[in-house]
């Protein structure tokens, strides 16, 4: 649709984009959004919602929830970024992408508040998601922050519960250059009264979580106190993650088979677990049978893609998002499970990431292919190339990702894998 192109168009030429331009782009306070949500008569208020926040894992426990919630038979509405391939995915419901109708003619309408307020890309697609809710009318609505918490624009919502995945150093520029300093941004999303639930307790962190429920009056639930990995219960296949839980309070143990087949997705299991808890104490009717066949099928149910998505089998070729250095080090974990002859690894990285902190993460015998994805943000890739050697890491540099990848191809036997990861931006553009 000509007219949908057009409208994307101006809304990314018009509002600061984060994702091209970076810091430029982040809004310190909640003004707009606040601004932008009266002017359509406050969404955010005529729906129930869930909101989560973490360095990784928020967008992996997002769908999760998603999913569980859809099972059940409620309209779930799920607001995620940033997206791969088409801006709809931010905003769905039920698995299913905002119209490109609706975003047209929601652009229309504010385009003379645009003009007066002049938010940033993110303030504006908040509103846009939190207006199609409303209007649809969901059950409830998952909302993944963006970055941060305190100041992050999805911050205006009262959810029934407040999720809070891992806290590693991701964006130091903006949140803080220590792990309590990030954690206290995101700790900002706990509410008076409201349930959290911290995925991963973590010892610098967790004083900070502590402190800030106290002060709400916030009840805090860490999901390592309810669940616990049963020994060697966790098994990996290409498709799939079989894991054995059990249920610490209860002592049952559970058996769950997850379509999201990284390692490190039980973490963030448990965390999800824990909040649907929190949630069936409320009176939400979810049963363990909707629960189970919700994990099985996150993907189909809501589309998520990047996270450990094997894309072909021989030679095995991997995408995943992960980014930073927490991101990174779960992928190397995660490889250390897959058999393979030769490893192949394409990658690229954002300037505003710690790259010096990464590529000592990376395997040494790999063969690399280094690119760039085609946005002003993206670190040179003759320029990656030149620091990933001085951590021995030997391989060529490719302009586009679409290159890279090529070559990879060419090069990889079938018994080889092939890893494409380091941002968003390089997978979306390999896929």
């Amino acid at each position: 649709m000509q007219k949908y192109q057009e409208t994307l168009d101006f809304l990314f030429q018009r509002l600061p984009m984060f994702t091209k331009v970076g810091e430029s782009a982040f809004r310190k306070d909640l003004d707009n959004t606040i601004a932008l949500l009266e002017a359509i008569d406050n969404p955010h208020k005529k729906f129930k919602s869930i909101h989560v926040a973490g360095t990784n894992g928020k967008g992996s426990s997002s769908h999760m929830l998603a999913a569980i919630f859809q099972q059940a038979g409620y309209k779930t509405g799920l607001y995620t970024s940033p997206h791969l391939l088409d801006f709809r995915e931010r905003i769905k419901i039920n698995g299913q992408m905002v119209s490109e109708q609706f975003v047209i003619d929601f652009t229309e309408r504010m385009k003379p508040e645009i003009e007066k307020i002049n938010p940033s890309f993110f303030e504006l697609t908040v509103a846009m998601a939190f207006e199609h809710f409303a209007t649809e009318q969901v059950d409830i609505a998952i909302i993944e922050v963006g970055l941060g918490g305190r100041i992050d624009s999805t911050n205006v919502i009262t959810p029934e519960a407040s999720l809070i995945t891992n806290i590693s150093y991701d964006h130091k520029n903006l949140l803080g250059d220590t792990l309590p300093l990030i954690a206290g941004e995101k700790a900002g999303i706990i509410k008076a009264g409201i349930p959290a639930v911290i995925s991963e307790r973590q010892s610098e962190t967790k004083d900070v979580f502590i402190q800030k429920a106290a002060a709400t009056g916030a009840p805090l639930h860490f999901a390592d106190e309810e669940w616990m990995g049963a020994a060697n219960g966790t098994k990996i296949t290409n498709t799939h993650l079989d894991l054995t839980l059990l249920n610490i309070r209860k002592q049952e143990t559970r058996h769950y088979k997850l379509d999201l087949n990284g390692q490190y997705q039980e973490k963030n299991v448990m965390g999800v677990l824990s909040v649907v808890q929190i949630m069936q104490q409320r009176g939400w009717q979810i049963t363990e049978e909707h629960i189970s066949t919700a994990l099985a099928h996150v993907k189909r149910l809501t589309g998520l893609r990047g996270r450990w998505e094997v894309v072909n089998q021989h030679p095995l070729t991997v995408l995943d998002v992960g980014h930073n250095e927490a991101g990174i080090i779960e992928i190397m974990q995660q490889l250390r499970h897959m058999t393979y002859t030769s490893l192949h690894i394409v990658t690229g990285f954002v300037k505003d990431k710690e790259v010096e902190k990464v590529l000592p993460l990376f395997p040494g015998n790999a063969h690399y292919y280094f690119c760039k994805a085609q946005l002003p943000r993206a670190l040179d890739e003759v320029t990656l190339t030149e620091m990933a050697a001085a951590h021995g890491l030997d391989g060529k540099a490719y302009p586009t990702v679409q290159h890279a990848l090529q070559a990879a191809k060419q090069h990889a036997e079938k018994d080889d894998m092939i890893l494409v990861c380091g941002s968003c931006f390089i997978v979306a553009e390999a896929l």
